[in-house]
């Protein structure tokens, strides 16, 4: 990922695994409270978003749990995706840095 801008599901995918390793449906939620109920993961975009990190090695699979009849996998943030996250984290505010900067100057300069 580090020849292309990351999107914002995987941005937010990968933020949502630093703590510890979760399933899917603890990563949509963890999505919903990251953006303030902004992004709103659907499943199918999920595991596709997964997939893209897994073939990438950004993420891996960490464990799978049988609960209530169902499988759980659950999944990890690697090394390699901490790096990618950290990386685009910094692009992103250096981004605002720019942006706030040149809006700063527009209002002293008093241009509306």
């Amino acid at each position: 990922m580090s020849q292309r801008t990351m999107t914002e599901p995987a941005f937010l995918v990968l933020t949502a695994l630093v703590d510890a390793p979760l399933h899917g449906y603890g990563i949509v939620q963890e999505v919903g409270k990251l953006s303030g109920g902004r992004v709103e993961l659907k499943i199918g975009t999920l595991y596709g978003v997964l997939d893209r990190l897994a073939a990438e090695e950004l993420v891996a699979l960490d464990r799978e749990e049988a609960r209530q009849g169902r499988l759980r996998r659950y999944y990890r943030l690697t090394e390699s995706g901490a790096r990618a996250l950290e990386a685009e984290a910094a692009r992103l505010a250096e981004n605002v840095r720019s942006a706030r900067e040149r809006l700063r100057v527009r209002h002293a300069g008093g241009m509306a």
